[in-house]
């Protein structure tokens, strides 16, 4: 399929602008993504309906804890990927053609059928790779879920221009945003990106009123700095508010990057920090710990989601979502 967001330039080059990587690809060759390639002066999707991985997962696992908890949700994903992180736990995927993977043909109305399939399922998440460089695809196979009552999630590294995200927007219900670190240094030399792109993609979902949830992975010795960690909670309180939610995610080794995992009490200290200027944080890939799992009302105090892995038991919330000791509103979609 051909690709929306680029033009055509001479001796049928052409340019990208899908994302802030800007590719100019000529003919024959593909972009940074690995799955837009330019054939005879005409960019295409290559990954357009195909399909690396469809499972049912929880919700939780996006991770979004504020977003019809304890639902399970179909989750789709491709190839390729337009950032290059060393520490990819998926890299498999994220780092190949679709020459180089087993993958199988999933038009977008066979993804809203299997979706409507699954018991009490809310809707289809596009995840496991970058969402962003399938954009013909989500946005087609979106449109479609919601017309069937189905909402669409978006797991995304927030990497992408303003009018293909606000193209979009209409169409995603949830984003679970990959905040990877503060600074402009680590994002080009990890993951071969710019930082500033991803803050405008967070500000421009929260000015459209989407529900986002944002995750950071601390990784020792790379983006664990405290001040750099106080300035980005800082940031995120400002500019998206206090009620922001935030998962603090624990790293184990990946793909290129092999420091040791995360100390445990390093992530305690950063939740402790983020607690100062955030409502709503949590802890991730730390099943036996008991600090920030749950969901507590940040007005009386009150326990409203009980979680233990991916098991969930929502306590203390009326059908509207508000606190059923204070009246406190904390999430729309219960």
């Amino acid at each position: 399929m051909e690709a929306q967001f680029y033009q055509k330039k001479d001796n049928q080059k052409v340019q990208c602008q899908l994302c802030p990587d800007n590719c100019i690809i000529t003919e024959g060759q593909r972009g940074a993504c690995k799955v837009r390639k330019n054939i005879n002066g005409t960019l295409i999707a290559e990954n357009y309906g195909l399909v690396s991985a469809a499972h049912t997962d929880p919700i939780e696992k996006k991770p979004l804890y504020h977003f019809y908890p304890g639902k399970p949700v179909l989750s789709l994903g491709t190839a390729g990927c337009n950032l290059h992180c060393v520490f990819c736990q998926n890299w498999e995927i994220s780092q190949s053609t679709v020459d180089e993977l087993t993958l199988y043909t999933l038009p977008p109305d066979d993804a809203v059928k299997k979706a409507l399939q699954i018991a009490d399922n809310i809707g289809i998440a596009y995840t496991y790779n970058e969402p962003v460089i399938w954009y013909e695809y989500v946005y087609d196979t979106a449109m479609l879920a919601h017309e069937k009552g189905l909402k669409n999630v978006m797991v995304t590294n927030g990497y992408v221009f303003p009018d293909p995200l606000k193209k979009i927007m209409p169409l995603i219900d949830a984003f679970s945003v990959d905040l990877k670190a503060f600074n402009e240094t680590f994002y080009k030399k990890y993951t071969k990106s710019k930082l500033h792109p991803v803050l405008e993609a967070l500000k421009i979902i929260r000015s459209h009123n989407k529900h986002l949830e944002i995750t950071n992975l601390v990784i020792p010795g790379l983006n664990d700095n405290e001040d750099e960690f106080r300035q980005m909670i800082g940031w995120i309180a400002e500019e998206l508010g206090t009620e922001s939610i935030l998962h603090i995610s624990r790293y184990f080794p990946a793909w290129k990057l092999h420091n040791p995992p995360t100390p445990t009490e390093i992530l305690k200290h950063f939740y402790r920090i983020a607690k100062e200027y955030l409502s709503y944080v949590y802890l991730g890939n730390v099943a036996t710990l008991e600090t920030g799992q749950d969901t507590v009302c940040p007005q009386c105090g009150s326990t409203l989601i009980k979680r233990s892995g991916y098991y969930t038991e929502v306590t203390g919330l009326d059908e509207k979502g508000n606190c059923r000791k204070c009246g406190k509103h904390v999430m729309d979609c219960i």
